[in-house]
């Protein structure tokens, strides 16, 4: 008659219950790597979309975004489509570069400061050489929103500055 081994020096299951005390971890930091470039993708879609925006605010006439004394002019046509191509990167708008940012989360602010750029080069008699500052605050709708492990109260932020060249 053969002995039967006993109980605890048997190695038959000893793999399946080491993955079994492993395998929550690895999920964890699976989905969490894969949530934490999501947001850094979305981050950057949002840098990039502003930096466009500021470009091409940049190169309004100065009819549609400049300075009467110190007063800033921002014409509402351009600051429609400001707002599309940093949100959408079209000027016709379209589907945004995020999903759910809208156009309200994007904000324009022009600055008319007298400085030393005011007699010089292409500001030359136009006054007050305008600056175009355009920021957004987007709310992150996360990847994996139904985990609980991001909420929606993460925002991406940026902004970006350029000097009207009224070309």
């Amino acid at each position: 008659m053969t002995a039967r081994p006993s109980l605890l020096s048997c190695q038959g299951g000893a793999a399946a219950a080491e993955m079994a005390l492993i395998l929550p971890f690895l999920i964890v930091l699976l989905f969490g790597s894969v949530e934490l470039g999501y947001y850094f993708y979305n981050q950057h879609q949002v840098v990039k979309g502003v930096r466009d925006g500021a470009r091409f605010a940049s190169r309004q006439p100065f009819t549609a975004i400049g300075c009467n004394g110190t007063t800033p002019i921002v014409d509402a046509d351009a600051t429609t489509a400001i707002r599309e191509i940093t949100r959408t990167g079209a000027v016709s708008g379209g589907v945004p570069r995020v999903p759910g940012w809208e156009a309200s989360d994007v904000a324009i602010d022009v600055v008319c400061d007298a400085d030393t750029l005011s007699n010089a080069g292409i500001y030359r008699d136009k006054g007050n050489p305008p600056r175009v500052t355009i920021s957004a605050s987007v709310s992150y709708n996360a990847l994996f929103g139904g985990l609980g492990v991001i909420d929606s109260t993460y925002t991406l932020n940026a902004s970006q500055q350029a000097a009207a060249m009224g070309i």
